[in-house]
């Protein structure tokens, strides 16, 4: 069995590839770029590469010849119609090479009343899969505990995070956590002909003064909650070219929305996920 990843340079694409190739022969892994020039550590450890626009029907069609699985990673926009049109792209590329099997990218901020902007596509998502004969997995992610190793030092500064979701507590999941669950969906039958959505979550959640008192016991500084308004989380953030739409997932955050717990994780790779104070510790302390 073939199985094609997209997003294979990026964050998470990258790391879903990796651990596939723990679990499959590397030879039936394609790796799908959208820079072949950015996949020269690919090419040295022997994947075959294939280049993709999403929004260039014809490169996935191409990309997708002789591929029995694929694991979408989608781009990173904030256009609800380009992610719409780089799914249809997919989908027609999928029924064009008659690729079966579909292990999908979502995301927890999909209720109907989210103010996030990209809230209409992952609205979208498990329904237009419904209408599909595909086989499918959704794998539905939480907030990334990732960042949350970089913006440590910005926290110890400003002594508090600053989160505009008041008293509502918030689900992570790490990227590798993420990674595997996708590799494994891809490779277990029962996942990937289930045609549903799974909620890939660590054990608990939090509220921010309790993610607070983690970050003083892995740091020894201390990190409390002073929360700004919705409004002006986006204009602390403008400059990184994404505060406005930031602000509006967690003004979603703020209504419950950034909040789930599931053990589909477990159920999937058969181990829990890594706790968030182990995740912080281990990264911060390699770090610093």
């Amino acid at each position: 069995m073939k199985i094609a990843v997209t997003g294979a340079t990026g964050h998470l694409g990258s790391l879903v590839v990796k651990i596939l190739s723990e679990k499959i022969d590397k030879e039936d892994i394609v790796a799908l770029v959208h820079n072949e020039s950015h996949a020269k550590d690919l090419i040295k450890e022997g994947y075959e590469i294939r280049e993709i626009d999403f929004q260039n029907v014809s490169t996935l069609n191409t990309a997708l010849q002789n591929v029995d699985t694929l694991i979408c990673v989608a781009s990173k926009t904030y256009s609800v119609f380009d992610r719409v049109r780089e799914l249809e792209n997919v989908l027609s590329a999928m029924k064009e090479n008659h690729v079966a099997n579909l292990v999908a990218m979502s995301f927890i901020a999909d209720q109907e009343d989210n103010p996030f902007v990209m809230s209409p596509f992952y609205g979208y998502l498990p329904r237009r899969l419904a209408g599909t004969k595909l086989n499918y997995a959704i794998a539905k992610n939480s907030l990334y505990a990732d960042p949350l190793v970089p913006y440590l030092p910005e926290l110890i500064k400003r002594k508090g995070l600053i989160y505009p979701v008041g008293n509502q507590e918030l689900s992570f999941i790490s990227l590798k956590d993420s990674a595997e669950a996708m590799a494994t969906m891809a490779i277990k039958p029962e996942i990937l002909e289930s045609r549903k959505s799974y909620l890939l979550t660590q054990a608990r959640s939090y509220t921010m003064p309790e993610l607070g008192k983690i970050m003083t016991k892995v740091t020894s500084h201390e990190i409390g909650y002073h929360p700004v308004s919705v409004e002006e989380f986006g204009k602390i953030y403008a400059a990184e070219g994404d505060g406005e739409e930031l602000a509006s997932m967690y003004a979603g955050g703020a209504m419950g929305y950034l909040h789930g717990l599931s053990d589909d994780f477990a159920h999937i790779t058969e181990h829990e996920p890594e706790s968030m104070e182990h995740f912080l510790a281990r990264n911060y302390h390699q770090n610093n």
